[in-house]
């Protein structure tokens, strides 16, 4: 039984923030994973949770795995292309902007194998 692998990709937040949420349900079980980001207060809480949940859905139907004996052996949130904006200030300066974005990659594998 190989890992169920599932990314997003440049998703318009920055890794650090991300970071904060995927902390949480780091080797979790899935069930218990997607019932704690269901109730994190934060941006980053729902993208992850449709990740893993992707993820699960992932090895259900492709490899026949049941939800319950998923875990959560990794998950990174990696920084992607930052947008650099300016704008501009006084005495004809301009102060740099970065538009952070992050991509965020979960492997599942199953309990016992």
């Amino acid at each position: 039984m190989s890992d169920i692998h599932a990314k997003v990709r440049f998703l318009p937040q920055s890794a650090q923030k991300v970071r904060a949420v995927i902390d949480l349900v780091r080797g979790k079980s899935a069930n218990e994973a997607l019932e704690i980001l269901k109730f994190v207060n934060k941006r980053a809480a729902l993208p992850v949770e449709k990740l893993v949940a992707s993820a699960v859905a992932n090895a259900e139907e492709n490899f026949g795995v049941s939800r319950d004996d998923l875990y959560i052996a990794t998950i990174t949130a990696d920084e992607a292309p930052t947008r650099k904006w300016r704008r501009f200030g006084a005495r004809g300066r301009f102060k740099p902007l970065l538009r952070r974005s992050s991509h965020i990659t979960v492997v599942l594998r199953e309990r016992g194998a």
